[in-house]
Parts: structure tokens; C-alpha cells; sequence
């Protein structure tokens, strides 16, 4: 994170920015004012043009923003792929470069052309790509429809199994709805709508957006979205990425405490009682894994948490039982964009996560589980029950209510 955010204050304050390469470029440094002469080159393509014949276009962006979500067509090379071996690009082909909002892309493509390659920046990379191609008329009904139809056992019938399972929601309730501007959040404001419309239980929902100190073209990107989809969204300001901005230690943990700490007193404000998380199933199996392997620690992300710092408010995440694969399938059925972080550190870095881990270890568990589901296709379900079969007279010690509890201090009693 300290080289994201070394990075980044280099564009903000008109210092140098390094650009890191192995293989293209082990020294070269190129300062704002060099990148400014590199639009002056011409050397950036406007999103209009995407659509002529004989384009490589590559997403740099590596594979987790890729798999949030890309322009089609796309190829998914890194930005470290391309330096280590620049050869896997074709030198017959037209190649258009983006990121998420064309910086890292425009000293890549100048150092690509050094090199023979004819190579270009997409103009605000992918962020400018989605402002551009949101669509005017509105979509929503054919979008609830499929929620009823295509989609209802996938999707509907798993959001409510969860709410019922976990006692989420009660009559007279009044839910935030949180909306980051992805595509887990975003369908969870769908579903909510869809059980509200049921009418078996009575409560309010307000569609909460935070916005943390967005770049515009960001914010635009959330608004859109909201419109489309016929999200009425509330949206609030705060300073949150100027207070972390300067943080040396887990800023994108402090980032996402700060944000749900916001997010609980606007709700609360609001006259809400609980608010809603968009964490799905694949999260949370994912969370009990990087807990063992990463924390030394077996637990797992509850469906639902009382709140310690405000009285009286819950926590909820009702799409506990729904596969990331069917949300996906829903995404691009419908061939919708979405965020997939809106933080400043976003064009150099992808180590946010909405639960403020490092996004990297969780692909790193994403993979693993993807290898292991190979020899074993019950591992997931394996992995999600584990938590509600653990036996306490076969573990060492725990914890509850913050007091430590050992095997051996009741041992000899029995």
C-alpha cells in the first residue's frame, strides 16, 4: 500500500512518478509534465474509437478488478506481465491499453512504441468507458423481471432462505440498504425492492450511498447505476480517503471501519435500525479460510451483529446463501458495469476490499479453493458448515465474550 500511496501522491503534488518495469524499463522515471507531453503525442484514444476493426484491447488492471468487471472484448494482461515479457503482445495489431482511469497506461504505451509496438492509452480508461456507455432509456422492469424469472431460484430464493434462516428482517423494521457502487450491493437493493413488493413483512428501506471523497467520474458511475437499475439512492459526503490518505498501517482496514462507522450514524440519523451488507457466500467461506491460514484464528462473517457503538442497531447480510458465480451470471446477462473500487489508491493498486483485507491474499484464497473444488466439489459447502459443527470438547481453546477459555481448566473436574 505504501508504493499505492507513493504513487498516488506523486500525480497529486506534481512530483515524479516512478514506473516500476523489469523489462521495458528498470530506471526511467516520467513526471507529470512528461505525461502531459504524452497526450501532446497523441497518444491517447478516445473511447469512441473502440469500436474500429483490428483493435487488441488489454486490461491492465490484473485479474480481480478484471473479474469485477471489464470492457468486453478486452484481453486480461498486467501491467507486470507486460513488463516482464512485452512479446505476449502482438506488434501486427493496433493495441489500446486502459486502467481504471488511463494513468498507468500513458508512460506504458510511450515505452510499448519505443519498442515497435503501436500502442495507445485509452482516454480515462475504464471509468471514462462506463460514463460513456451507460444507457439512456430505462431497463429496470426487464431487470426485476428476470430477478422473477431467469434468476429467482439462483438469486430470490436464496436472499430469502438467508433472511429467514438468520431472522433478518422483522416487521417494522427500517433498513439502509448499503451501496458501494459494485455489483454485490447493487443486486442486493434489487432484491430488497423485490421482497418488499411480497408484502409478507412490513418495513422500510433507504438506499444508503457514502460517498468517502470520490473522484466525480466515480460518483457518476454510482449515479448512473442507481438510475438504471431505479435505485432511489440517499447519498452523504464524508473525508474519509483524506483522513486515511497519509495512514502508513492498514489503511484500507481503517478505511473500512470508518466507512461502516459513517454508515451506522447516517442510518441511525435516518431513524433506521439496521443496516444491510452485500457479502455473499463465496465471502464468507472465503473470510473462514483467510482467518486460518492468515489470522491463526477459526471464525467466520455472521449473517448478522448487534452493534457495539450505537445502541440499538444491527447489522445484517441477507445475501449470505448467494453464489458469486450467479451474481455474476446476472451482471452480464444484463450487460451491467460496475465499480469495482472507488478509492483513490485504484489506478496503481487493487488490495482494497470491501472488508478492508488485502484483496490480493483473497484471491490468493480464491484460487485455492477453485484448485481444491477439483478433487473435492463438496469442499465449499464443507467449508461453510464447518462453522456451525465445531465441537468445543475437541478444540484447545476459545474465546467468548473476550474471555479465553482452555481445554485444561476443567480437565482433571471431570
Amino acid at each position: 500500500m505504501r508504493n499505492c500511496r507513493e504513487r498516488i501522491s506523486a500525480i497529486d503534488k506534481n512530483c515524479r512518478l516512478p514506473y516500476n518495469g523489469d523489462t521495458l524499463s528498470k530506471s526511467r522515471e516520467f513526471t507529470i509534465e512528461g505525461t502531459e507531453k504524452l497526450m501532446e503525442k497523441n497518444i491517447e484514444i478516445p473511447v469512441r474509437d473502440l469500436d474500429a476493426e483490428g483493435l487488441f484491447l488489454v486490461d491492465i488492471r490484473g485479474e480481480e478488478a478484471f473479474l469485477r468487471g471489464g470492457i468486453p472484448g478486452a484481453n486480461p494482461i498486467s501491467q507486470e506481465q507486460i513488463q516482464e515479457n512485452p512479446e505476449i503482445l502482438p506488434k501486427d495489431k493496433k493495441i489500446v491499453l486502459y486502467c481504471a482511469k488511463g494513468i498507468l497506461t500513458r508512460p506504458l504505451a510511450e515505452e510499448l512504441r519505443s519498442r515497435g509496438y503501436d500502442a495507445w492509452s485509452l482516454q480515462g480508461g475504464y471509468g471514462q468507458w462506463l460514463v460513456e456507455h451507460f444507457e439512456q432509456e430505462e431497463r429496470y422492469q426487464e431487470i426485476e423481471k428476470s430477478i422473477r424469472k431467469k434468476f429467482h431460484k439462483a438469486l430470490f430464493s436464496r436472499f430469502a432462505r438467508a433472511i429467514n434462516t438468520y431472522e433478518l428482517v422483522q416487521d417494522g423494521d427500517k433498513i439502509a440498504v448499503c451501496i458501494s457502487g459494485g455489483k454485490d450491493s447493487m443486486l442486493m437493493a434489487k432484491l430488497f425492492q423485490e421482497l418488499q413488493r411480497h408484502r409478507k413483512l412490513h418495513f422500510e428501506l433507504v438506499f444508503l450511498v457514502m460517498d468517502p471523497g470520490y473522484q466525480e467520474l466515480n460518483r457518476k458511475v454510482i449515479e448512473e447505476n442507481a438510475r438504471l437499475l431505479n435505485i432511489p439512492v440517499t447519498i452523504f459526503e464524508t473525508n474519509i480517503f483524506d483522513a486515511v490518505y497519509e495512514i502508513e498501517k492498514s489503511p484500507c482496514y481503517l478505511c473500512a471501519r470508518m466507512r461502516r462507522g459513517y454508515l451506522y450514524s447516517k442510518a441511525k440519523e435516518l431513524g433506521c435500525n439496521k443496516i444491510a451488507l452485500g457479502h455473499h457466500y463465496d465471502d464468507v467461506i472465503e473470510t473462514i479460510l483467510m482467518g486460518m491460514l492468515y489470522g491463526a484464528q477459526i471464525q467466520t462473517m455472521m449473517p448478522k451483529l448487534h452493534s457495539t457503538n450505537f445502541e440499538g442497531m444491527e447489522l445484517i447480510r441477507p445475501m449470505y446463501l448467494i453464489r458469486e458465480e450467479d451474481i455474476i451470471r446476472w451482471r452480464d446477462y444484463h450487460d451491467l458495469h460496475f465499480l469495482q473500487c472507488a478509492c483513490r489508491f485504484t489506478d496503481t493498486c487493487t488490495t482494497c476490499d470491501p472488508d478492508g483485507s488485502a484483496a490480493s491474499k483473497r484471491l490468493e484464497i480464491k484460487h485455492l479453493i477453485a484448485q481444491l473444488k477439483k478433487t473435492n466439489p463438496f469442499l465449499e459447502g464443507n467449508i461453510f458448515k464447518s462453522v456451525e459443527n465445531v465441537n468445543l470438547n475437541t478444540v484447545i481453546a476459545y474465546k467468548q465474550d473476550g474471555v479465553r477459555h482452555h481445554f485444561l481448566d476443567h480437565y482433571d473436574e471431570e
